[in-house]
């Protein structure tokens, strides 16, 4: 199965170096972020414990890149679909796993340069955080960048129709941007939004990959997020891998 997933992850990364402007346009949102809402929050850092607002944002923009960026893995195998590449590469050998592990392949490379980016210009701007805790970060991040992408790839194979497919993900997107803590802690929202916000794994992930940022591994909000993070991937995981199985039925 390796060698089949090198193959499809061969193939992958062929397709998207023929445009590599999606590389740009999928960190330029982040960035943007980075560059005029960091400003505004240096007056505002101390109300909720921190002392460096790009060691506060840097992550968050990290997992939203992550999230969002993998969330659009499933319009580019609809289109594959519709081409017929899908059933194309049904009538070979190659195990269904590797169809999904070679495209996941490429989606984490993807989003590890674009990680890498976004992270470098945090530096740039000023951003103090130890090089072992950005790493972590980026790791988690990446797995829950994987666990989107699996799952969008998933649901693109159950809707398989683009006009489906997009109000799901924005109906999934939106409470995550909202409820994580992505831009902003929720602990300057009133109790019922902290309260909502704990249900969601997003504010967990996002409080780990702040904790690693910070070189805090032994603190509750990375063990909780790590954990939470692992879950998810392994889930959707499961969840594409059998997407994929049941296009051979």
């Amino acid at each position: 199965m390796i060698r089949e997933s090198w193959i499809v992850f061969r193939r992958q990364l062929r397709m998207s170096l023929r445009n590599p402007v999606w590389l740009l346009v999928g960190v330029l949102q982040p960035v943007l972020y980075l560059i005029l809402f960091a400003p505004l929050l240096k007056p505002l850092i101390a109300q909720f414990g921190a002392d460096d607002a790009y060691r506060f944002i840097v992550p968050g923009l990290v997992v939203q890149l992550s999230l969002f960026g993998a969330f659009l893995a499933g319009f580019g195998l609809l289109a594959e679909w519709r081409d017929g590449v899908v059933e194309a590469e049904r009538v070979t050998p190659a195990a269904r796993t590797a169809l999904l592990v070679g495209r996941l392949g490429r989606d984490l490379l993807q989003l590890l340069v674009q990680a890498l980016f976004l992270v470098g210009l945090g530096y740039a701007l000023g951003m103090r955080a130890p090089v072992h805790g950005v790493i972590v970060g980026i790791g988690l991040a990446m797995l829950i960048g994987g666990a989107c992408a699996t799952a969008s790839n998933a649901l693109a194979l159950t809707t398989r129709d683009e006009d489906k497919l997009a109000p799901v993900i924005n109906l999934l997107s939106m409470p995550v941007l909202l409820l994580s803590g992505i831009l902003l802690p929720l602990t300057l929202g009133p109790t019922w939004l902290r309260t909502l916000g704990e249900f969601l794994p997003g504010s967990h992930v996002v409080n780990a990959v702040r904790a690693s940022f910070e070189g805090a591994y032994a603190s509750g909000r990375f063990l909780s997020g790590a954990l939470w993070t692992m879950g998810l991937f392994v889930l959707a995981l499961w969840w594409g891998t059998r997407a994929f199985r049941r296009e051979n039925v």
